[in-house]
């Protein structure tokens, strides 16, 4: 599978994911050939790019969910585009209500996890897409810990609006990957901005600036070195910190390469006097970071399947090496004592290639 942008698209590549356009109506399906007119609908979408299949790649795997997720994503990252344009330029919302809701209709009462699957972002749509994923996140969080519809409401659409004050970063700073002291100034002050958008929009529901208030606070307290552990903040707050911040490592675009969803959440793992411990076990609870069928490398360089998932440390799966077909179990420190897993191997997309139907026929249940 390979990325192509936009401009290097050629008439008979084979899709490797499905187009839709703004009303979520599929336009070009999977393994389909690309004609002049798809090529032209994407310039037309501002898509940078597709992933497109090599001449005799198979089409891989993809689950009902995952299509789903992707369409979701495609139809609603356009909404909140128009959505936080509305809010800046005329003070007032349109469909934030609309959108909140399908947001935790779709992904705030699962009752199993999915696959997070990041799309690559463009300049013209990371806001939009980034406030979508962390809204999807705190949805699916917030339904984790139990936290009444009300709450869940208001934590769903803070995050749709909570770097809204970036549509005014400069140019240059939105191509840019690392930031300066100087840079983070000037982000800062947009975010800041960006509130009083907020509170404009929302005077009647005070809670959803407070909620975007109190998780910028946190972030720059917690960048200072500061602890924030005791800090009186709504619990919607350290959940939208969270979400953000696995989000931003995660991303792809065309400025910096992701971190694995493996690496980001081993970082908030790590950090339990910022990121709540509670958070990142919900987190944990909503997605598949180490599935069966995902493939791993170890910290001793050795590759492998998982074969099941550990319930007690999500980081110490049982795991079959490809190099001679020994099956170890990470949570069984006493006999593997320090190998852990390094990071997870992965598609072009930064997908998991995973077959289920073939671990069944090898009698691996999941």
């Amino acid at each position: 599978m390979l990325f192509i942008r936009q401009e290097n698209l050629k008439i008979g590549m084979r899709l490797a994911k499905p187009i839709y356009n703004k009303k979520g109506v599929l336009l070009y399906e999977r393994d389909s050939k690309l004609t002049q007119q798809g090529i032209e609908s994407v310039k037309n979408f501002g898509i940078i790019g597709l992933y497109i299949l090599e001449p005799a790649e198979p089409l891989p795997p993809m689950s009902a969910d995952d299509v789903e997720f992707e369409r979701f994503q495609m139809v609603t990252s356009f909404l909140i585009q128009d959505e936080h344009k509305m809010i800046r330029d005329n003070g007032r919302q349109a469909q934030m209500q609309t959108i909140t809701a399908s947001i935790i209709k779709s992904y705030g009462r699962l009752d199993r996890k999915i696959n997070f699957v990041q799309n690559l972002r463009s300049k013209e749509d990371q806001l939009a897409k980034h406030s979508l994923n962390v809204a999807m996140l705190c949805a699916m969080i917030t339904h984790k810990l139990n936290i009444k519809l009300s709450e869940q409401n208001d934590c769903v659409m803070a995050a749709i609006l909570h770097d809204i004050g970036k549509m005014d970063l400069p140019e240059e700073l939105k191509e840019k990957g690392i930031h300066s002291p100087e840079d983070e100034k000037v982000e800062l002050a947009c975010r800041k901005r960006g509130e009083g958008f907020i509170e404009a929009a929302f005077l009647s529901t005070p809670a959803i600036k407070r909620i975007v208030s109190q998780a910028t606070s946190l972030e720059q307290k917690a960048s200072h070195g500061e602890d924030i552990t005791k800090d009186k903040v709504v619990m919607a707050a350290r959940v939208l910190m969270a979400a953000n911040a696995y989000d931003n490592m995660t991303a792809m675009n065309d400025v910096e390469e992701p971190k694995s969803e493996i690496t980001a959440l081993r970082y908030l793992m790590e950090r339990p006097e910022i990121y709540d411990e509670r958070i990142v076990d919900a987190l944990i609870k909503s997605i598949n970071f180490l599935a069966p069928g995902s493939c791993v490398e170890l910290t001793n360089g050795e590759k492998g399947l998982v074969l099941a998932e550990n319930s007690y440390n999500i980081l110490e799966p049982m795991i079959l090496c490809f190099s001679d077909n020994r099956i170890i179990d990470l949570g069984q420190e006493l006999i593997y004592g320090d190998l852990k897993i390094k990071d997870m191997m992965k598609t072009l997309d930064n997908r998991c290639v995973m077959d289920t139907s073939a671990l069944k026929g090898a009698g691996i249940n999941q």
